[in-house]
C-alpha cells in the first residue's frame, strides 16, 4: 500500500543525531505514514472504501488521512473538535488542505467531541455515514504501533538513547517495542498531564522507557518567544525546520537536559523528527495575530 522508506539521519552535534522521518513518504509523511500503513492495508482488504477519524483544527493526523485518501482513492471523513470554526475553516491551512483533498468535515461541539470513543457516539456516526473504517484520534492503535516499530532499523543498536515527541503515544510505543535491551527510550509529551504513561503501557510490556514531561510549553499547540527563537536558530544552524507542536519541544528538551547534565554528553542519542511541518503556516497565522515573531520556513 503506502510505500517508500528513504530517510536520512543527520548529525546535529557530538553524539546527537536526528532522523528525518518526514522524508519517508510524499503522501502522508512522518510518523503518520507509519500509523496509516497497516490500517489502510486492512481497510482495503476488507473492501471498505471510507475511513473516518477525529482531530482538532491543526491536526497533522487529519491532514495525513485526507492526503492518503486523495492519493489512494478512498473516502475520508474528519470529525473536527469545535463548532466555532465551521464557517471559517477555509482560513485554517490544515482544514483547507483536508477539504481540498476531498475529506468530508463534520464539526462537533467540544462537549460532543469528548464522547467520541463511546459506542453511542460511534453508532450515531454509522447511522449518518454508513460503513466506515474507524481510526482513533491521532491514529494510535495496535496496527499503528506495528508500523511505528519499523522506524528503527539495522544499525540503530549503535545508539544508547532513542527519543521522540509524544502526542497519543503510538509512535513511542512502537519505538519501545523495537528498541534493544541496552537502549533507553525517552518521550517528550506535547500535552500537559500524566495520563500518557497508562496509554503507552497498553501497547508495550517493556520498561526501558520514560517521559520527559517538562517541555510541553503550556500544552498542545502552545509556544512562546523562547521556543520560536530556538526553532529559528536550529533551522539556521542545521538546515532543518522543526514543527511547532512536537519535534521542536523534543529538541529543546534534549538540548536543555544535556546542558544541565541530565543526559551524559557521551550518550549516543537518536532523535526522531516525526514531521508535522504542514502546521507551520497555521502557527504563523496565529503568531501574527499575537504580535509574536514568525517561524522561518
Amino acid at each position: 500500500m503506502i510505500k517508500k522508506d528513504e530517510v536520512d539521519t543527520i548529525k546535529i552535534e557530538r553524539d546527537l543525531f536526528l532522523r528525518l522521518e518526514f522524508q519517508n513518504n510524499p503522501v502522508a509523511p512522518g510518523n503518520k505514514y507509519r500509523k496509516l500503513k497497516y490500517n489502510i492495508e486492512l481497510m482495503l482488504n476488507r473492501g471498505i472504501d471510507t475511513l473516518l477519524t477525529f482531530g482538532g483544527a491543526f491536526s497533522n493526523h487529519i491532514a495525513a488521512v485526507a492526503q492518503a485518501g486523495d492519493y489512494y482513492n478512498f473516502k475520508t471523513i474528519g470529525i473536527i473538535r469545535g463548532e466555532e470554526i465551521q464557517f471559517k475553516y477555509l482560513e485554517n491551512p490544515t482544514l483547507r488542505l483536508a477539504s481540498e483533498m476531498g475529506m468530508h468535515l463534520k464539526f462537533v461541539s467540544r462537549e460532543d467531541y469528548r464522547e467520541k470513543d463511546t459506542s453511542i457516539f460511534i453508532q450515531s456516526l454509522r447511522d449518518e455515514f454508513g460503513e466506515f473504517y474507524l481510526l482513533p484520534e491521532g491514529g494510535t492503535n495496535d496496527l499503528a504501533v506495528k508500523g511505528c516499530q519499523e522506524i528503527l532499523r539495522e544499525g540503530d543498536e549503535y545508539y544508547d538513547m532513542i527519543c521522540c515527541p509524544v502526542g497519543t503515544g503510538g509512535t513511542l510505543a512502537g519505538l519501545i517495542n523495537s528498541s534493544k535491551d541496552h537502549q533507553e527510550v525517552v518521550g517528550f509529551p506535547a500535552l500537559k498531564g500524566d495520563f500518557l504513561s497508562d496509554e503507552i503501557a497498553k501497547f508495550t510490556r517493556r520498561n526501558n522507557w520514560r517521559l520527559a514531561a517538562d517541555y510541553h510549553f503550556g500544552g498542545y499547540g502552545k509556544i512562546n518567544r523562547e521556543l520560536i527563537s530556538f526553532m529559528n536558530r536550529f533551522r539556521a544552524q542545521n538546515g532543518v525546520s522543526l514543527d511547532p507542536v512536537y519535534t521542536s519541544k523534543m529538541m529543546y528538551g534534549l538540548y536543555d537536559m544535556r546542558e544541565k547534565g541530565l543526559i551524559p554528553r557521551n550518550k549516543k542519542i537518536l532523535a526522531i523528527h516525526t514531521g508535522g511541518l504542514q502546521g507551520i503556516e497555521g502557527m504563523n497565522n496565529a503568531l501574527l495575530k499575537k504580535g509574536l515573531p514568525l517561524l522561518e520556513v
